[in-house]
């Protein structure tokens, strides 16, 4: 078992971490704009659901396979930078296209649906192999010596519910502020800036190293 003490401090800087701005926090802000809170939530956990798999795949030795080989860490790198370079693209269309509305609930059925904002979240996690060297490099630092694949596994579930709680309360503010993003001219603003903010945060993972 993991000493308490040591859970609670892996726990703070893996919330930290998430709460650092970045691919994660976008997708799940327009999850929350686009699909409401319950879109943003689904994003969170996908996101979630990433990061337990990638500390799984170093409980494994999958991740340390990845980031040793230039090869296999490029193209994962590569189709992660141009799956934002997609997302941000579609928010430009949307802008282009100028169909937005207050929401209200004529427009429900234009929401992003928590399935794909829950596909996305996911998607956008596990094509970042930079998650796998965060963790690579975090990990080792809260495991006793001689740490048992069982202890990793633990942090794993620690990493989990942490990413959880801070992406689900980003969510839960973002649709707190509900009234004030559903103009048709806010939308249209913050689809344009965050866009804009997917598609370079691409650029910038494809001209990263290693």
């Amino acid at each position: 078992m993991i000493p308490g003490t040591t859970a609670a401090s892996f726990l703070l800087v893996v919330v930290l971490g998430a709460m650092s701005p970045g691919p994660d926090f976008v997708v799940v802000t327009r999850s929350a704009l686009a699909g409401g809170r319950r879109a943003g939530m689904a994003a969170g956990l996908g996101i979630a659901l990433g990061v337990f798999a990638w500390v799984v795949a170093i409980a494994l030795g999958v991740a340390a396979v990845l980031t040793a080989s230039a090869i296999a860490f490029t193209v994962v790198k590569l189709a992660g930078a141009a799956y934002l370079v997609v997302l941000g693209v579609k928010a430009w269309l949307a802008v282009r296209r100028g169909e937005y509305r207050d929401l209200g609930d004529a427009a429900v059925a234009e929401r992003l649906g928590a399935g794909a904002a829950f596909r996305q979240g996911l998607v956008t996690n596990l094509l970042n192999p930079k998650v796998a060297v965060y963790f690579l490099a975090l990990l080792p630092q809260f495991l006793p010596a001689g740490g048992a694949t069982l202890q990793t596994l633990e942090l794993a579930a620690i990493a989990t519910g942490g990413t959880v709680v801070w992406f689900v309360t980003l969510a839960v503010v973002v649709g707190a502020l509900k009234r004030f993003f559903a103009a048709g001219r806010v939308r249209r603003v913050l689809d344009a800036v965050l866009g804009s903010v997917l598609v370079a945060l691409g650029l910038k993972v494809a001209a990263e190293t290693a």
